[in-house]
């Protein structure tokens, strides 16, 4: 009985050590110097932001903007908002929109591969929101092979954070997060 209660405690404080570091899990943020800077598509109030500050730091010199080939706000393509953004930047000739037409990871990354095939990439940073980070990087290094990757985590304290069990959007995502990264492992990874 001494030894199934001692089990059943180590079990117990595993399970919380676990639980409680899950979000801090997701977060890789490990930034190399590279050929471009893949901003991935979504959250553009804090991704671009990010991708920006890293080509002006000099961490390479382009960025590749992914940009939903498809997606409208009211009467523009977010293709068209994006161009104008663009255009605006002090650094504009150094950023490329690369239309991504697929709505995974998996798909983006294919979308990606297919952007940088003429501009001689060899190695890529990625900027993507910090709890997509982990999920990110695998799903990068698994679809292009022979590329050297490395992430930025985008930060945005009201969407996530390692402690999430302190907020309920925080929870969610953690939660999601982890269905994903479990189905990417699982199943899309073998597809």
């Amino acid at each position: 009985m001494k030894k199934l209660r001692t089990v059943l405690i180590v079990l117990i404080a595993l399970a919380l050590f676990l639980f409680s570091t899950s979000g801090h899990f997701l977060i890789v943020n490990r930034p190399q110097h590279a050929d471009a800077i893949v901003v991935l598509a979504g959250e553009s109030d804090r991704r671009p932001a990010l991708g920006l500050q890293l080509l002006q730091q000099g961490y390479a010199p382009r960025m590749v903007l992914d940009v939903p080939a498809n997606a409208k706000i009211y009467d523009e393509t977010m293709l068209q908002i994006s161009q104008q953004y663009v255009r605006e930047l002090p650094q504009a000739q150094s950023v490329i929109i690369c239309p991504i037409y697929g709505l995974s990871t998996k798909a983006e990354s294919q979308d990606v591969s297919q952007c940088l095939r003429t501009l001689g990439i060899h190695s890529i940073l990625v900027v993507t929101s910090d709890y997509h980070t982990r999920r990110a990087l695998s799903t990068f290094r698994h679809e292009l092979p022979g590329m050297q990757i490395s992430v930025a985590a985008a930060t945005d304290p009201q969407q996530f954070g390692g402690a999430w069990w302190q907020h309920r959007q925080w929870a969610k995502l953690n939660f999601d997060e982890w269905l994903r990264l479990v189905w990417w492992h699982v199943v899309d990874r073998w597809r």
